[in-house]
Formats: C-alpha cells, structure tokens, sequence
C-alpha cells in the first residue's frame, strides 16, 4: 500500500499541504509533487498510462524538472479510493492531522479583532498603549494577552489609589498574582505606560522616576526591600535619618522610603560610591572616615535617589566599580547623569596591577568610549583588590564635579 510506501512520502506531504490550504479533497485535479523518486514515478505511471497514451507517448505523470504533475482523481480512481478517504490516509501517511490554514487564518483575524475592541473598550483612556500593544501583535498567547487588558483595565479604575497600595497588593487584586506587575517584566513596564499615559506624564526610564510617577499615583513599588549601604556619611540635619547615620558606627542600610520621607542634608564631603559591601568592610578594617555608599551592583530605584539627593545637595561624588563590562557601564553612567568623577577605573590602575588581575576573563566589550577612555585588562579587575582598595579608600582633594549632560 502506498501508504506505507517511503518513495511516496513527498506524493502525501504535497497532498497534505494542499488539504491545509482549505482545499475540498474531491476538487483537487492535479497535485505537483517535488523530487518525487523515479521509483515511485514509474509504479505510478504502470497505473495510469494506458494503452493509448503509450501509443501517443503521452504519460500521465507529465514532469517539469524535478516536479511531477500527478492527477489524483485518476489516481484515485485506480486505487478504488474515493475523495472522502483521502484525509484520513493523508493523516496516516504523514503522521500530522490536517488543519484548515485559511479557516484557522480567519478564526485568528477575527479573534484579533474582538480583542482589539475588547481592548479600545477597557482601555479607552489609553489610546496609545493600545495602539503600541496593537502593533506588537498578539502572538500565541491571545488569553494572555486579554488578561493583561483586564488587569490594567481594573488597574486604571482605582487611580489615583487612595490610601495608596503596594504594587503586589494592586497584582494581587486587579490580577490574582502579587508578582503580576513586577517591573522588571512586560506586564510591569506595560502598567508604567498604562500611568504615565493616564496621567498625562512623560514615561520615565530611570528606576527612581518609575517608582515616582507610580507613587504620584498612589501605587507604592519596592521602597522596603532594596537598601543602599551608608558608611561614615556627615550629615547637618535633624531628621530621622540624620540622626540614624550621625550616631551610626557601622553602615547604615538606608531603603528608598527613608529617602524619600525623610531625605538627609548632607554636609559638604566628598561621597564615594562603590559597587560591592567588601570595601566598606575593608573601611572598617582600617576605621577609615572615609564618606562611603554601596550600591551592591547595578543600580536600583534607591541607588539612583541617593545619587540624586546628592547631585541635588551639590555633594561632589567618586564612582568606582569591579572593571568587568558591567562595571564600567554603571561608572559610564553615574559619571554621565551625576558628574562623580571615577577612581580606579582608568589604564594607570590597570598598568598599576599587570595584565592579570584576577582568574576571570574580562570577555568580549564592544563599548569604544570606555576602551579609548580606560584602557581593557585582558582579565577583569575586582574592587577586592590590593592596589584597588588602596585607591579607593584614599581620601582626594574635592574634585570639580562634572556636570551631567
């Protein structure tokens, strides 16, 4: 049976196709099939040439190149199979159930549309984040995507939130999951254009401005759980904070509410702000008092609210970082939006140290800036270093700080 025939398997898989295509199987006529085998050609032709076409030198299986023209109602006929057969064989032959494409191309442009109403209806404040959703596409997932809608829909009904909400208390409620809007996702970065465009604001980039327009607007994001580490930081207020860090010994875990409830004043220092807690303990090794912050890596809502309120209170800053490629990314941009000046990030550190800091590769950079700029080690540069922390914790003259661009 050639159904079960190899040779025939690009006859089935062209058949296959053209069922696909929504085509009826009693109105396909002729079926081109590709790199058909010579085999299979010729047992097809034992079966359809007959005596007449023989005598004329007409075939039944015309070829253009590698394409053979197969007409299956001959060939059904033949076979005793009749066209209502033909799918469940086809099935059988190439192992894929046969799905109506255009049917299924219909279904979805008309699921697109009452999704797109759905969402001018639920959203109609928010005219251009549908059009921005609209354009994306829907994808495979068009449940997930209405519920998103729904979400921000229900988001959108209780603005501004008074009192104000947590933002997973507002997942929770608006979408059954606390984590739903967290905004280091889609869904996240989707509520903050749903906001901004809300409220008429410019949407934000930065990590504190993101949690300021949500807070503009009752929505409280992540003020407890990130902390900034403060070491010996001189302060002249009398609030909270002030004295928290004015009476402190050891660093003081600082979170982005206290920043923005009760901001310290800043005496006039030289405040250097480092990538990794291991320099405030080598600090405290040496009892330096030397003003420090940590920022623990990359930078978060309240690491950019430190730097401000410093920028803002005319502090002059030091930046310095592990000289790896993230490192010099954040340095870049502190130096860039805040004017700190960058210390042990430069080609006299790395001339200092040798060419082989550490065992691990500093790997492919593709910033020219920073390479013109410093100078790459063949291997990354950690703050844990010797000749780093030295530099570091070294008290500088107050440099003229640069202003941001």
């Amino acid at each position: 049976m050639i159904v079960h025939d190899p040779d025939f398997a690009p006859l089935w898989a062209a058949l296959h196709d053209r069922l696909c295509s929504g085509e009826e199987a009693n109105a396909i006529a002729t079926l081109r099939v590709r790199d058909l085998p010579p085999s299979a050609i010729a047992e097809l032709r034992s079966w359809l040439d007959t005596t007449t076409r023989r005598r004329r030198s007409r075939s039944a299986i015309p070829m253009t190149g590698t394409t053979a023209h197969v007409p299956i109602r001959e060939l059904l006929s033949v076979l005793e199979i009749s066209p209502h057969e033909l799918i469940p064989l086809t099935e059988k032959a190439t192992g894929k159930q046969i799905v109506n494409r255009a049917a299924a191309r219909r279904d979805a442009a008309a699921l697109r549309q009452d999704l797109w109403a759905y969402a001018t209806e639920q959203l109609p404040r928010l005219p251009r984040l549908v059009a921005r959703m609209r354009s994306a596409g829907v994808g495979d997932d068009e449940p997930a995507l209405r519920r998103l809608i729904t979400a921000l829909a229900e988001v959108i009904k209780k603005l501004p939130a008074q009192p104000p909400v947590s933002l997973p208390k507002l997942a929770h409620d608006s979408a059954g999951d606390p984590h739903y809007f967290d905004l280091n996702t889609p869904n996240g970065a989707r509520l903050v254009s749903a906001v901004a465009e809300f409220t008429g604001q410019p949407e934000p980039i930065r990590p504190d401005l993101v949690r300021a327009l949500l807070s503009d607007a009752g929505i409280v994001a992540d003020r407890l759980s990130a902390t900034v580490l403060l070491y010996r930081i001189k302060v002249v207020g009398d609030g909270v904070i002030d004295r928290r860090l004015r009476e402190a010994t050891t660093p003081v875990a600082v979170t982005l509410l206290d920043l923005v409830m009760h901001p310290p004043v800043l005496s006039q220092q030289i405040l250097t702000v480092v990538e990794n807690p291991s320099v405030l303990e080598a600090a405290m090794a040496l009892d330096s008092d030397l003003p420090l912050a940590c920022t623990s890596g990359h930078l978060r809502g309240v690491d950019h609210a430190l730097l401000q309120l410093a920028f803002d209170q005319n502090i002059a800053l030091r930046y310095a970082g592990d000289l790896d490629a993230d490192g010099f990314q954040v340095a870049n941009y502190i130096a860039q939006h805040y004017g700190a000046e960058l210390v042990a990030m430069d080609a006299e550190i790395i001339a200092e140290v040798g060419s082989a800091p550490s065992a691990v590769p500093l790997g492919p950079h593709t910033d020219p800036t920073l390479k013109a700029a410093h100078g790459l080690p063949e291997y990354v540069l950690f703050q844990e270093h010797d000749a780093v922390l030295r530099r570091i914790l070294t008290d500088q003259e107050s440099p003229m700080r640069s202003e941001p661009t």
